[in-house]
């Protein structure tokens, strides 16, 4: 098996600590030789991790992009207003590209971004990471097999947990549409994709609803402050960042603000940065809570949820077929059969490595696609990406225009007029 050679641009939680650990884990498959990085402590400490040489070590993607070819591949894990720029660069440069989700809040980019991958016969996979992980692809295989049927309709639900939501998407940095993008698409863009997946056939129709319910000023208690540090009511508060960040099991989160995760570094932090923020005092806008409803051509629905007001950190799902049910949770999947009345339950083996085992999943796919590579798209690719995008899209129209129901080929259409009116 040939060792091949990538480039991190973005060395933060997913690119640092989601993907590139593999190479640390099986360094004969692959090596990292640059890196890309804003924060010097970041950067310096991925460099002495993977002995990469101070030259090339880079603040900015542009001038490691700018010098001949380093690599095989490209994994871009920057913030995602930032996805196109390096996206196109290298593919430009013939890397193969492993790209964090989402492609781009903007569908013109998206369509771009998939478009230039075919013109340079390059891979371009998004990092949907919940494809590679054995708990999706036995209810895929499931699903395959026939054992439940033909798919009527699927229930899913992302249960987002009240820390987590509090963490990213009201003090973090997913927290405004207009630094990084829509919640369906930042959080659920996953969720799309999985759908779509597992149902096989274009999507027809979406309409959704959904709102910034609780995380605003208007639900502030009386006597609260702008932050938890100096907050008469901060010991009644469920959002505490204190209680989250100086206990456990949220103590590593702290990590997101702080390098060394010292309760004097954490309490530092709680002053200086927006994680110390209170939740209803900061420039958060996204939705706390959303729905989605699909059709798709041959007559399935699927109905998705999305709630931050939850205290698990989950998914379940409940695919309904014509011949059976299929129930998932946690490590758990049951499936039924209308005839027989069998119950099987299956228990999907606990993952080492992030996202249920998808961390470590798709890089080693990536890998053995890229080794293989005769013009074949990923299972990720950004062709199916793409695809899943424009039900968030869609999704999120909706919801702006009060659940109207949108039609998602005319959807399409009046994006491509608009990118030819564009040239």
């Amino acid at each position: 098996m040939s060792q091949l050679k990538a480039v991190l641009i973005g060395a933060g939680a997913r690119g640092a600590g989601g993907y590139a650990p593999y190479a640390l884990d099986y360094p004969h498959e692959l090596t990292f030789v640059a890196v890309a990085e804003a924060d010097p402590v970041r950067r310096a400490r991925f460099a002495e991790k993977h002995e990469i040489p101070p030259e090339h070590c880079y603040e900015t993607w542009e001038p490691l992009l700018a010098e001949p070819k380093l690599a095989d591949i490209a994994v871009i894990c920057t913030q995602d207003r930032m996805h196109y720029g390096p996206t196109m660069q290298a593919l430009d440069k013939k890397y193969h590209v492993m790209l964090e989700k989402p492609m781009s809040p903007d569908p013109k980019e998206c369509l771009e971004m998939e478009q230039a991958a075919r013109d340079n016969d390059r891979l371009l996979t998004i990092c949907h990471v919940l494809r590679y992980t054995p708990f999706w692809n036995t209810i895929k295989r499931v699903i395959q097999e026939g054992r439940i049927g033909e798919i009527v309709s699927i229930q899913l639900n992302e249960n987002v947990g009240y820390w987590h939501i509090a963490h990213s998407f009201v003090r973090g940095n997913w927290n405004n549409s207009n630094t990084s993008s829509p919640m369906i698409l930042s959080k659920s863009c996953h969720d799309m994709d999985v759908l779509s997946w597992l149902v096989d056939q274009p999507c027809l129709k979406v309409s959704s609803f959904g709102s910034l319910k609780h995380f605003h000023e208007g639900n502030a208690p009386e006597g609260s402050a702008d932050r938890c540090l100096d907050c008469a009511v901060e010991p009644t508060c469920a959002y505490s960042a204190p209680r989250f960040y100086l206990s456990d099991p949220f103590r590593g989160w702290a990590g997101h603000f702080t390098q060394e995760l010292t309760k004097p570094n954490i309490i530092q932090g709680l002053r200086d940065t927006d994680y110390g923020r209170c939740v209803y005092r900061s420039d958060n806008n996204v939705v706390d809570h959303q729905v989605v409803n699909m059709e798709f051509e041959g007559g399935a629905t699927a109905m998705f949820s999305m709630c931050g007001f939850t205290f698990e950190q989950e998914r379940r799902i409940q695919i309904m077929g014509t011949k059976g049910e299929l129930r998932g949770e946690e490590d758990q999947i049951t499936v039924y059969d209308f005839l027989t009345h069998q119950k099987t339950e299956i228990t999907i083996p606990s993952q080492t490595s992030g996202h249920g085992g998808g961390d470590s999943g798709i890089v080693r796919n990536f890998l053995d696609e890229v080794r293989h590579y005769n013009g074949q798209e990923s299972l990720t690719s950004a062709a199916a990406s793409v695809r899943s995008h424009l039900i968030a899209f869609a999704a999120e129209k909706s919801r702006l225009n009060g659940g109207e129901s949108i039609d998602l080929n005319e959807y399409v259409r009046q994006l491509m007029v608009k990118e030819e009116l564009s040239k």
